[in-house]
């Protein structure tokens, strides 16, 4: 069966998710970090994304992007893969899989969900039982502590350098909240499916503007022979 094409729009954000190939370890010792961050720079400006947040994990890998043309996430995931695995390769004397089959994401719905999403990415190292609070987690970008003296300077939207510290009080708080259950549900589906993760109305106007489905269909009663 045919894998569903990836819904792709420019200057809508997206929420991407990559794993280690069988859940493996992709990062290794701080240095891999580094070399993940400093390409991840390299290709988003190379190919015109703008970095809301990320949170490298262990095995796994979250993105926060709003890519500036169509292809533009799809290029960068691409060529960002291909060099980590190269570099990987290279250190440890290894060869074969590094991640397991291509990229998960799903579009964002602006302000509310992509909010959302900066949550979920922040709290990920809290919900893994590694850090008690975000900020203590070193391998992620967040949107409360923006980074003072960031060691790279990435492609970022405007909502991330301009944002008021009233605004950022009110989403610090927000953080402290408990992720309510549904809204982590809707995340990870909307993700691993390829959905859009947004409100009936803005998943409408992208079924529109691509002219295909966006939402998980309905399941059927199977026709009896």
């Amino acid at each position: 069966m045919p894998r569903r094409a990836r819904l792709a729009i420019a200057g809508i954000p997206w929420h991407i998710i990559q794993r280690g190939n069988n859940r493996c370890a992709c990062f290794f010792h701080e240095e891999d970090y580094r070399f993940y961050l400093d390409q991840l720079g390299t290709q988003a400006r190379k190919f015109g994304c703008l970095i809301h947040a990320y949170c490298l994990m262990a095995n796994h890998v979250h993105l926060l992007i709003t890519p500036q043309e169509k292809d533009s996430a799809s290029l960068l995931m691409k060529h960002l893969g291909q060099r980590y695995v190269q570099f990987i390769n290279r250190m440890y004397w290894r060869s074969g899989l590094l991640w397991d089959g291509r990229f998960k994401s799903c579009l964002t719905q602006k302000v509310r969900y992509v909010l959302a999403c900066y949550r979920y990415l922040e709290l990920n190292p809290v919900r893994a039982g590694m850090v008690p609070n975000p900020r203590d987690y070193p391998w992620s970008r967040r949107l409360q502590w923006r980074w003072r003296s960031e060691p790279i300077n990435y492609p970022s939207p405007p909502v991330f350098r301009s944002v008021s510290e009233e605004r950022l009080d009110s989403y610090r708080e927000l953080i402290e909240e408990k992720f309510d259950e549904n809204e982590l549900c809707a995340i990870r589906g909307a993700t691993n499916g390829n959905y859009v993760l947004g409100n009936t109305r803005f998943q409408k106007e992208i079924e529109v503007a691509l002219g295909r489905r966006t939402r998980p269909g309905r399941p059927r009663r199977p026709t009896l022979m």
